[in-house]
């Protein structure tokens, strides 16, 4: 009896030290190596994994800046001071970026915008832009209001206020997620710096459009006209803002007859 159990006791320990040396070996042979510079460049990223750089989270950009497929100020959240690190570590220059927020393009809220109907089904903007006219909002071009983009955001930077989207430029850190997955295209990176910015994506004719929403842009041109640096130009029936030539000077926010140009 005990003979026996002794036997099957070294059985057992030679098939554990055999298994033990074969994955040893393997280990050994499908090792993968990690370049160090990945590592040390994962190291001072956020860790946020926002995805706002494009990459699956900070450890798929670190590994594509390790390789040279992504720049040493890829990581949105990180800003200058990050990639500053990561150039170091790369062994580069690093150079100064602007820093972004994102921005709604709509001032539509529940005592400027016209409703067509009232809504009741499940409150996502993505459902809802499925319903008739893309919304109960008159204007298939506003905001929705139901916050997915809130959902979305990992900072708490963005809100619902009286029925539209709005942005804390303070908490935004521009990972892009807001803008990913607002369904009717309506969120942007914007220059944190710009003080002038259109509130409106309207792409309605103007009497069509005023009929709509009390301060959506008409297309009018007046304030290309009036802009000194002819930063300002209309595409598709609404005013888009040159952030590279703007100056903030303000004078198109006071010619709009429709104030969708705004002050930040």
């Amino acid at each position: 009896m005990i003979q026996g159990i002794m036997i099957a006791a070294l059985i057992v320990g030679a098939i554990g030290i055999f298994i033990g040396l074969f994955l040893g070996i393997a280990g050994l042979k499908f090792k993968v190596e990690v370049d160090p510079k990945e590592e040390a460049v994962q190291g001072v990223l956020p860790g946020n994994n926002c995805g706002g750089c494009g990459f699956p989270g900070c450890s798929g950009l670190a590994v594509a800046i390790a390789k040279g497929e992504a720049p040493v100020n890829g990581c949105p959240v990180g800003g200058d001071e990050v990639a500053a690190k990561v150039a170091e570590i790369m062994g580069v220059e690093a150079q100064n970026t602007a820093p972004m927020v994102a921005y709604v393009h709509c001032q539509g809220d529940c005592e400027k915008a016209k409703s067509d109907y009232v809504y009741t089904g499940v409150e996502d903007c993505r459902m809802a832009a499925f319903v008739p006219n893309g919304g109960p909002k008159a204007c298939n071009s506003g905001c929705l209001g139901y916050g997915t983009c809130v959902k979305e955001c990992p900072f708490d930077a963005i809100h619902i206020v009286n029925g539209i989207a709005v942005v804390d430029d303070d908490k935004c850190k521009a990972c892009g997620k807001c803008v990913a997955v607002c369904p009717k295209q309506l969120i942007g990176l914007v220059p944190k710096s710009s003080k002038i910015r259109v509130a409106c994506s309207s792409t309605d004719k103007g009497p069509v459009a005023m009929k709509l929403c009390d301060v959506a842009c008409i297309g009018c041109g007046i304030c290309v006209k009036n802009c000194p640096n002819e930063a300002i130009g209309v595409e598709n029936f609404h005013a888009i803002i040159d952030y590279e030539k703007c100056t903030g000077c303000g004078i198109c926010k006071e010619k709009c007859p429709k104030k969708a140009i705004v002050e930040r």
